[in-house]
């Protein structure tokens, strides 16, 4: 990788993992003869420690999360007490977030062959004629979110001799549920478990998740139950090597003639191209299926390039490398075989694939199938971790962009390491002030504990809608209520004042004919959906949150839909429809707005250095404006787009701080634009706060202002971009010292004059990044974090 001698100074930090032994290995006593008997035909000889732990809680009836790393074999620790469940005639529910890692876990039960586990996939793809059978007869149902809210919970009279028999529940990447999702899924499990006490079974539930801080806490408000805890991991890891990367100022300029940084996909497509090319199997992680596509094509046209100029001669090749010119030899191949070198080199660009949803399982299985052999040697793909895909046991990982978590990144750092052998992990930098930040900070991410999982199960623009499906499933009475949290009293009255529920002495009924459950978009955003429809053939590709139509498919918009690319010719709001063309643009687009923001309620106040900081309810009115355009390679910008929508109004929770006009008043007379001061710190904060909140940017707004008109100050505002809040602001508001030392940090480190995308300029901003004062932004967060 650092064969080019232009590359040395891209490697900002080098960090070393050492290696971790295997603990003892042994079977719990109550593990079933059969059980021992298949998985030792699979290698198994036993549970390490940490598996041993879970899984013995587990069956003596402790609510328990196990929360270790990547491929420390989470799965056997609920697989040995689930299937002991089946055996002894109860019933287990497994719940994941995609229905591609049910599909995987029920082909890895079938292969077990036990006839007394019957186990069967329950979500939107089981054909019809199944269902009956599934609810009748299979003991080890497999399921998601959605189909648990939609499907299963509502219709719980057909289900009834199931959940009878429900001994174990199963919650398996509950690491996932952070946000308004994880709210939701939240107030489902809670619904869940009210079913159950219904047909008197008291399930015990195992959660398994990524390294996470805190994780009881988290499982108890995810569940609302007491939980145990399991969190040292004993499974083997070789050591690894992480690499900070940070990729090259380019002669390219944006906006206000800010310098642009070589795209981070850019660098992965060379780094995965010269890895493949020293025979190292390498998984590079994406955020887009559409960025992951362009890797894996980048990749192969460099290594069709070398197939096609370069000869075998046994010295150390890059992309970049100038091809010698010598006599071409016999050589031993990158899979290990030998032949001549124009066999091995042709064959280097059909190494490297791209995977992206929609994968059939048969396709999935081909894909492992290729990484084991050696076939596949690169293979670039989309950061979520619930593939479906057995992809660890790498000898390296491309991290591209910063993933969102500490959490993320060790989870798929961990998907390196074949065999307990070392293995290696780069993580490379986009042109974003939290990655920028992140690579010339290291002790930020090494030596810290990773983050807590956010969440709020109080928000009552989610609890509403569940406690109507709920009187739906069975009318709620007062006993009912501890269940679903100290605020559903309130949220009760409120929901009876609209008339969505009717409140009668035996409690609080559903009387209307519509689905309850409707009301509840568990993974959007409220209001209702737009479809996403092709103009053409007037096929249905996809639906998309109201709110997020504005952002997404706005007229002129790049939306990808599985992997195929298609420009949205008009959005229709009163139809409800966005029409799309396919297409194959060299740009992507960025969506901005403008925003006004009014405070309703402040909850919590406290000093902070020289000015205020406050957390509240807001009322937020945003208008998308216009869009940008970027080159895909380059980051180029080509333009920025008008558009004609509506406003939107949203109410939601804000952190904020002010400072007085006595502190800012030498700052105005050093000739500093206050204004400009605050909408950089303002910037640069919004892309700092996901290093402390398990959030990402687009989750989250701000607004500033040198004179607000609820407050009379300079006051920065940064909200929770979902209706009634998610938790990110309460979280920036405990940790505010912290989170704005680390946002003037990230910007008096980054080597821009005037400031750039990796510190103070906002893909999103609808004033054009206009106006931004970097060096009064450093001196403002001085002034305001001096007594800190």
């Amino acid at each position: 990788m650092l064969g080019v001698p232009a590359r040395h100074e891209r490697v900002t930090h080098v960090e070393h993992v050492p290696a971790r032994q295997a603990g003892q290995v042994r079977w719990p006593k109550w593990t079933s003869e059969v059980l021992v008997t298949r998985l030792a035909n699979h290698g198994v000889t036993g549970l390490w420690p940490h598996q041993y732990e879970a899984a013995d809680l587990a069956f003596r009836g402790r609510n328990v999360i196990i929360s270790t790393g990547t491929a420390s074999g989470k799965s056997l620790a609920y697989l040995t007490p689930a299937v002991a469940s089946c055996l002894d005639g109860g019933t287990v529910l497994y719940l994941t977030p995609t229905k591609a890692l049910a599909a995987d876990q029920l082909r890895g039960l079938r292969e077990l062959r036990i006839t007394q586990v019957r186990a069967a996939t329950f979500d939107g793809d089981t054909p019809f004629e199944e269902r009956t059978w599934v609810r009748q007869h299979a003991n080890y149902v497999l399921t998601n979110p959605d189909m648990l809210h939609r499907g299963i919970l509502p219709r719980h009279a057909q289900w009834s001799t199931f959940f009878r028999r429900l001994r174990m529940v199963v919650v398996d990447e509950c690491h996932g549920y952070r946000g308004v999702f994880g709210s939701h899924v939240a107030q489902i499990l809670r619904r869940l478990r009210r079913v159950c006490a219904r047909y008197g079974s008291t399930p015990t539930f195992l959660l398994a998740s990524a390294t996470a801080s805190e994780p009881g806490a988290f499982a108890m408000r995810l569940t609302g139950l007491e939980m145990d805890e399991v969190t040292v991991d004993a499974s083997p890891k070789g050591s690894t090597t992480i690499a900070l990367w940070e990729p090259p100022l380019t002669e390219l300029r944006g906006e206000g003639g800010a310098p642009v940084r070589r795209t981070a996909t850019a660098e992965a497509a060379d780094l995965l191209a010269d890895l493949v090319l020293a025979d190292v199997r390498t998984l590079a992680f994406v955020r887009s299926r559409r960025g992951a596509e362009t890797v894996a094509l980048s990749a192969r046209a460099k290594l069709a390039d070398v197939a096609f100029s370069t000869p075998f001669t046994g010295t150390p090749l890059t992309a970049d490398t100038e091809p010698p010119t010598s006599t071409r030899t016999a050589s031993t191949r990158p899979d290990g075989g030998t032949g001549t070198s124009e066999e091995a080199l042709a064959d280097l660009p059909n190494k490297i694939a791209a995977y992206r949803a929609g994968y059939l399982a048969e396709d999935r299985r081909l894909l492992e199938k290729a990484l084991r052999e050696g076939t596949i040697m690169g293979l670039a793909t989309t950061n979520a971790l619930e593939l479906g895909v057995d992809v660890s046991g790498l000898d390296a990982v491309l991290i591209t962009g910063w993933p969102g978590t500490r959490a993320s990144l060790w989870q798929q750092a961990g998907r390196a390491g074949r065999d307990g052998q070392d293995a290696l992990a780069v993580l490379i930098a986009r042109d974003d002030p939290l990655d920028t930040y992140l690579v010339h900070h290291p002790q930020a991410l090494f030596g810290q504990p990773v983050e807590a999982i956010v969440l709020d199960p109080d928000n009552p623009y989610v609890l509403g809608p569940h406690l109507c499906a709920a009187a739906a499933e069975i009318p709620l009475t007062e006993d009912d209520l501890p269940i679903f949290g100290t605020t559903a009293a309130d949220v009760l009255e409120d929901l009876v004042g609209e008339g969505l529920l009717r409140r009668r002495p035996a409690g609080w009924f559903w009387t209307r004919r519509e689905r309850a459950t409707d009301l509840a978009d568990i993974r959007g955003g409220g209001g209702a959906p737009i479809q996403v429809v092709e103009s053409s053939t007037g096929r249905l590709l996809g639906s998309v949150d109201e709110p997020s139509a504005h952002t997404t498919v706005h007229t002129g918009a790049v939306y990808i839909h599985q992997g195929e690319t298609f420009l949205v010719e008009l959005l229709d709001l009163e139809a409800g429809v966005a029409l799309v063309s396919s297409a194959n643009p060299d740009y992507s687009t960025f969506a901005r707005d403008i925003t006004d923001i009014s405070i309703l309620a402040t909850q919590r106040s406290r000093p902070l250095g020289s000015g205020t900081l406050h957390f509240g309810e807001v009322e937020v009115t945003r208008q998308v404006v216009s869009y940008l355009k970027r080159r895909l390679q380059s980051g180029e910008m080509l333009g920025d787009e008008p558009l004609d929508l509506p406003p939107r109004t949203l109410r939601t929770r804000a952190v904020w701080w002010t400072l007085p006009a006595s502190a800012v008043a030498p700052l105005a007379e050093a000739g500093i634009d206050l204004g400009g001061a605050a909408h950089a710190a303002e910037h640069a904060s919004i892309g700092l706060l996901p290093l402390f909140a398990t959030c990402d940017r687009w989750d989250i707004g701000g607004v500033s202002t040198e004179l607000h008109a609820d407050t009379g100050v300079l006051t920065v505002f940064v909200y929770d971009g979902h209706e009634g809040g998610a938790g990110f602001a309460e979280r920036g508001y405990a940790r505010a010292t912290d989170w704005l030392t680390a946002t003037r940090e990230a910007i008096s480190s980054c080597e821009c004059e005037r400031g750039c995308p990796s510190c103070i300029q906002s893909p999103k901003c609808g004033n054009g990044n206009e106006p931004l004062h970097k060096s009064g932004s450093i001196r403002l967060l001085n002034t305001l974090l001096a007594a800190e």
